[in-house]
């Protein structure tokens, strides 16, 4: 499984990457809001950063301006993936997008109808939100298994990239379900090292090795 990590702060992405961790990052209004950075220096300095797709976000509604914004943000660097919401104009601007032989990430996905229409437009990535769907009392791991099955059946190339994860075990479901990729917080990539019995045992192993009065170093 790929990671990518969800956020526009280049010193966590910078962290992660020389651990390599980083398969791609992934970024959005909120995100570049929360940065306090220009959407066009941020997004060149991650794409700088990291060999992977870096997905920065069109704000136009319409399918023409999307696509505008879309050609420009490509500019940015080569490993741009133009990140378009699962609408029908957002359907449009993939579809040119991506026969202009740019990566397009599809985003805001809630049903796997919407999946099949962004493979149809031939989106690179699609990222189906699980967290969001566990907030009205849906399972999203439903939706990101429904989807795996649908592009199975029929071959499609379009990625399957867990999105909105915001626990260890959205991680660790999407990966048993056969997601191509996930896109966390640093936060949640870093928790998923975490164990109880890790820390048990390695108190334990301390304690017996001051015991025994020995240095390594």
């Amino acid at each position: 499984m790929k990671f990518f990590v969800d956020t526009a702060e280049v010193d966590q992405i910078a962290e992660l990457n020389d651990l390599g961790m980083v398969d791609g990052v992934t970024t959005n209004p909120s995100l570049i809001m929360k940065s306090g950075r220009d959407i066009l220096e941020v997004t060149r300095e991650i794409a700088e950063m990291v060999d992977g797709p870096v997905s920065a976000e069109v704000v136009a509604l319409e399918a023409d301006a999307m696509i505008a914004e879309g050609r420009k943000l490509a500019k940015i660097a080569s490993n741009i993936a133009v990140k378009v919401p699962l609408t029908w104009a957002g359907l449009k601007a993939c579809n040119v997008l991506t026969n202009e032989g740019n990566m397009v990430n599809v985003t805001l996905c809630f049903s796997a109808n919407q999946a099949l229409l962004a493979a149809k437009a031939g989106a690179t990535f699609i990222s189906p939100f699980i967290g969001r769907l566990d907030d009205i009392n849906l399972d999203g791991m439903d939706l990101i298994s429904d989807i795996r099955q649908i592009y199975d059946n029929y071959g499609y190339d379009t990625q399957i990239l867990a999105a909105s994860i915001r626990t260890v075990n959205h991680a660790y479901q999407s990966a048993m379900i056969g997601a191509d990729v996930m896109t966390a917080p640093p936060k949640v990539i870093k928790q998923m090292a975490e164990h109880v019995l890790t820390d048990k045992g390695l108190e334990a192993f301390l304690a017996d090795w001051a015991k025994t009065g020995q240095k390594i170093l």
